[in-house]
């Protein structure tokens, strides 16, 4: 059941990067919200924040890695919180979609830019590194309060 959110967020994230390819590139930015709010096409050559530039393969090898860790750690830990297992395949999902980018493009498509009328420009990013984000302050919430794991009333300890 939890794949389906994965596959949902890798099906939505390729369809927007998609849209962003044939309606952005080459052309002038959409904006949604002036001084806030753009849409502009931007070839990401590197991880977060632009670190890692033309490292293609290391984040490729790096985010298999990852992926096999999160589904290892699914697999042995059976009695997870729903929340944290959502967390997780959230995690999976996004992971995957610039993963798809960077093995089919060599680089990740990436469309969103935020400007904080002219006092901070957040670096361009996309709907993975969204989901990205939003699932792994939720898993570090709940890990940080302790929530991440299911507790058998009859277990001690």
């Amino acid at each position: 059941m939890y794949i389906i959110l994965a596959v949902f967020i890798v099906l939505i994230d390729q369809a927007t990067k998609y849209l962003a390819i044939i309606r952005l590139k080459d052309k002038q930015p959409i904006f949604i919200i002036n001084n806030f709010l753009q849409l502009k096409y931007v070839e990401n050559r590197g991880a977060a924040f632009g670190i890692l530039q033309n490292k293609q393969m290391p984040l490729i090898i790096f985010t298999f890695l990852i992926l096999i860790g999160i589904i290892y750690y699914l697999y042995k830990n059976r009695k997870l919180k729903k929340i944290s297992k959502i967390s997780l395949w959230g995690i999976i999902g996004g992971s995957i979609g610039n993963l798809i980018d960077r093995i089919r493009l060599n680089f990740v498509v990436d469309f969103i830019d935020v400007n904080f009328w002219g006092y901070y420009d957040f670096p361009v990013f996309n709907l993975a590194d969204s989901f990205l984000v939003v699932f792994t302050i939720l898993l570090s919430i709940l890990v940080f309060t302790e929530k991440y794991e299911r507790v058998d009333k009859f277990e001690t300890g």
